[in-house]
């Protein structure tokens, strides 16, 4: 990964990828608002974040823990999520590193379209 390249493992620039959603522009699947929000931890946008959560569900704050470096994502499934769909799931793992050590977040996470724009709403952490 060069250093333009976007944190959620595409390959395509961070301009051409989750920037422009990070910017304010709508992601058009589940699959996006995803990729995004793990680019979102990876760059500490805590805005973003809160923003990209459903309002059913949705934490008063995010705290970040600056120690964390989230280094790769790896989509492992999705259901549903499309440009047509209302509601979608996509389930992930998230490798990171904090205080030396490597560790495995997987997630299986429930969006939903809220007035026309993706949103999270929870997850299941997967063992």
């Amino acid at each position: 990964m060069t250093r333009e390249d976007c944190p959620c493992g595409t390959g395509l620039p961070y301009g051409e990828c989750c920037g422009p959603l990070h910017l304010g522009d709508a992601p058009t699947t589940a699959l996006a608002l995803m990729r995004s929000r793990f680019s979102a931890f990876a760059l500490g946008l805590e805005r973003y974040l809160l923003d990209s959560w459903d309002p059913s569900t949705r934490p008063e704050t995010v705290d970040l823990d600056g120690d964390v470096e989230w280094r790769r994502l790896q989509i492992v499934d999705t259901a549903l999520g499309g440009d047509s769909d209302d509601a979608g799931v996509v389930e992930y793992r998230a490798s990171f590193r904090h205080d030396g050590r490597s560790g495995l977040l997987q997630e299986r996470s429930r969006f939903v379209r809220v007035e026309g724009r993706w949103k999270y709403v929870d997850g299941d952490v997967r063992p």
